[in-house]
């Protein structure tokens, strides 16, 4: 049998995209590029569509989409296969700017369908599925409206054009979960990419009960003899149920990986360690760690990242020493894990050093990186290191502006927070919930009543609502402020009231001297349901401290441990006997703090309230007493010296008046002058005692002077007290 011209050319062609498949499959760019070369030079690629195709191809899977767009270019009567290898070469990078071409692509198909009757075939719809799932929300419509193509040209019951359907509602967005499961119910036929992703797409929303859902639907079915099970579904469905409630539910589907053989498998491990992390079950997230064979910087990161959003903060900076000398390289992950753990920790001198060991590995210029270290530097007190890093960024996200305004405010520096808000307002940037409270709380600090009413307007305008944070933020700030009818109105209209924005009212009406109101909220709030916590007790024991119900005090404080089981603390302790010393019972007082020696290491604090409480009815000798005792102590605050002091003045006891001045200047004990402030017209007025840098403070002492004379006129005459004269006694 002989063989023709064409049949050595169709022989040739056959080998040729043999070779360009073997290259292909092996990523073999240089090899690939020399036949691509070879077939320029020959001719061979611009006579058969199939050659051409697969150069095109051959790019694309290199990802030198440049390359194969020019072959694709070159390409004179291009069939479906050839946008195919373009469209699923850009589909498949992942990236935004990418799957843009994939649309402009397939809009430009469309168009040439006019004149070539090319129609888009499953593979084309899987690539266009896949780049609209990364473009988001947004492209939604895009979306929808290639499902409509695929459902006219019959499509949708392709195995793999529904699983890219599937996949694109889940990663739409919440709105159209519910089209993504209705895609999911109506397929034909499912497998094991399906049930992955349906449940990935739970897991995404934090929908866990769902993702639980259609998980034992899968077991169900597997029951009939399919099968669905692999560790892309184990991981999927232990990530969506990384909550605290789901605790036993993961625990069941930890045995079931365990009885299947996935647990081996380091993403099972990984999601494992990570859900019984996330769950607050640390012991059971080390032993799964433990168990893992094969760890991985995500490993690693799980448990520290664990530690930290559990409070122990020293577990996950041993960890991850241990994590350093066991020669793994941590991720950015792992950086930011340890990073919070320094802010919880308060551990500046470690965030340095990890600083430091970042730096050498080149994360810092990452967003996440910064954004930690400024929330790492800002919480341990280092807020000009923090602001650094914060001004190393030419556009500071809103992550980053919240973590410095809320680094002002734990510092104490609210003027520079309410800057740094005004700032942000000026630049553009929209606040969250998260920046609102930390605003919130620099107003309450500074009883800054006008300027927390800006905010709440603000929160007005920007559409926030009152639930947690914000709410529990607003009703604080009303009620430091003495605004405690809106106060009161913000509280009322919170669509839920957690636990923290109960005290913050209690505590506003017990500061304001309504302490009757106070109890009766308290009252309320156990018939709701909701469970006290300590802080709770601070506010109802000041309560019944400034009304003077000594009897209802002592009955509460007993409460707190019988019937809720909250041990004492230190706090607790101070307002008992700031009630018994403000009801007069001073002895009653003494009495309990000796008492509260075996409860609590109280020392200067309580002696120096009684010693306060003393002064004020003019109950030298225990006052003596009193202030003796924190002498013994070593206390380094100057109040108590001075009241000491005037103390033994009022008795005649000059020598015991010259001995606490020795003592005072031998522990290096030094006076610290007074300092008060005003606001008015949105403008801070701050004094300081002898202070002279106030712009007006000579129009100041003219009135002063106006005021006292105007008094003198009148047959105003002070009453004396030697306890009150502290300033001229020990200046």
């Amino acid at each position: 049998m002989s063989h023709g011209p064409s049949s050595l050319a169709l022989e040739s062609s056959a080998s040729l995209f043999t070779k360009i498949l073997h290259y292909t499959q092996r990523r073999n760019l240089p090899k690939g590029q020399s036949l691509h070369a070879h077939l320029i030079k020959t001719g061979s690629s611009s006579s058969c569509i199939y050659l051409s195709n697969s150069i095109v191809n051959l790019y694309a899977k290199c990802h030198r989409l440049l390359d194969a767009h020019l072959a694709f270019q070159e390409i004179t009567n291009k069939d479906v296969v050839s946008w195919n290898c373009l469209i699923n070469g850009y589909s498949q990078l992942g990236r935004p700017d990418s799957s843009l071409s994939v649309l402009k692509l397939f809009k430009q198909m469309r168009q040439q369908d006019e004149n070539s009757h090319v129609l888009p075939n499953p593979h084309t719809f899987a690539g266009i599925f896949t780049a609209v799932s990364t473009l988001g929300e947004y492209y939604s419509f895009t979306g929808k409206q290639a499902h409509c193509l695929a459902f006219k040209l019959s499509y949708l019951n392709d195995l793999f054009v529904g699983s890219s359907l599937l996949n694109m509602y889940c990663k739409a967005g919440s709105r159209h979960l519910v089209d993504a499961r209705k895609m999911f119910d109506e397929m034909p036929e499912r497998n094991s990419v399906s049930w992955t992703t349906m449940i990935s797409g739970y897991a995404l929303l934090r929908r866990a009960k769902e993702a639980v859902g259609v998980f034992r639907m899968m077991l169900w079915e597997q029951g009939r003899g399919q099968d669905y099970v692999n560790e892309f579904v184990f991981t999927s469905v232990l990530s969506a149920i990384a909550l605290p409630e789901f605790n036993p539910v993961g625990k069941q589907i930890h045995g079931l990986s365990l009885k299947n053989g996935f647990l081996w498998n380091v993403s099972v491990a990984n999601a494992t360690v990570t859900m019984y992390a996330k769950c607050g079950s640390l012991d059971d997230a080390c032993q799964a760690f433990e168990l893992s064979s094969e760890k991985n910087s995500i490993t690693w990161s799980a448990l520290i990242t664990g530690y930290a959003q559990n409070g122990d903060c020293d577990k996950a900076l041993k960890l991850f020493s241990q994590m350093h000398f066991c020669g793994m390289n941590p991720s950015e992950y792992t950086l930011v894990g340890v990073l919070n753990a320094c802010s919880d920790f308060d551990a500046l001198s470690e965030g340095k050093q990890v600083h430091g060991y970042l730096l050498k590995l080149g994360f810092e210029p990452q967003m996440y990186i910064l954004t930690a270290l400024v929330d790492m530097y800002s919480k341990c007190g280092n807020v000009s290191d923090a602001r650094r890093g914060f001004d190393y960024l030419k556009e500071p996200d809103i992550v980053l502006w919240t973590s410095m305004i809320a680094g002002y405010v734990k510092n104490g520096d609210n003027e520079n927070a309410m800057g740094m808000y005004s700032r942000m307002l000026v630049e553009g940037v929209e606040p969250n919930e998260l920046t609102m409270a930390s605003v919130l709380k620099a107003c309450s600090s500074l009883a800054a009543l006008e300027q927390g009413k800006q905010i709440h307007a603000h929160i007005v305008k920007h559409g926030f609502s009152l639930e947690v944070p914000i709410g529990s933020a607003l009703s604080t700030m009303y009620a430091k402020s003495g605004s405690l009818h809106d106060g009161n109105l913000v509280f009322r209209r919170m669509p839920a009231r957690g636990l923290v924005s109960w005290n913050s009212m209690m505590s506003g009406l017990s500061q304001n001297g309504r302490g009757t109101e106070a109890l009766e909220l308290f009252e309320e709030m156990l018939l709701e349901g909701t469970r006290p916590d300590y802080v709770t007790f601070v506010n109802i024991l000041s309560a019944c401290s400034h009304m003077g119900l000594v009897e209802r005090g002592q009955n509460i404080f007993k409460m707190m441990s019988d019937e809720f089981g909250i041990e004492p603390r230190l706090e607790h302790f101070a307002c008992m006997v700031d009630m018994f010393g403000r009801a007069g019972k001073l002895y009653e007082a003494k009495e309990f703090i000796e008492s509260a020696a075996n409860h609590v290491d109280h020392g200067l604090c309580l002696w120096r309230i009684l010693l306060s409480a003393c002064r004020n009815y003019r109950n030298y000798e225990l006052g003596a007493y009193a202030g003796e005792k924190l002498m013994e102590l070593s206390s380094q605050e100057s109040s108590a010296y001075v009241l000491l002091s005037s103390i033994y003045s009022a008795l005649g006891r000059l020598e015991d008046v010259e001995r606490v001045r020795r003592l005072m200047n031998l522990r290096g004990v030094s006076k610290e002058p007074g300092c008060s402030w005003i606001e008015l017209k949105s403008q801070f007025h701050v004094f300081v005692v002898g202070d002279q840098l106030h712009p007006q403070i000579v129009d100041i002492r003219e009135e002063l002077w106006r005021l006292r004379k105007q008094m003198k006129d009148e047959g105003y005459k002070p009453d004396f007290d030697p306890c009150l004269e502290l300033g001229v006694i020990m200046d």
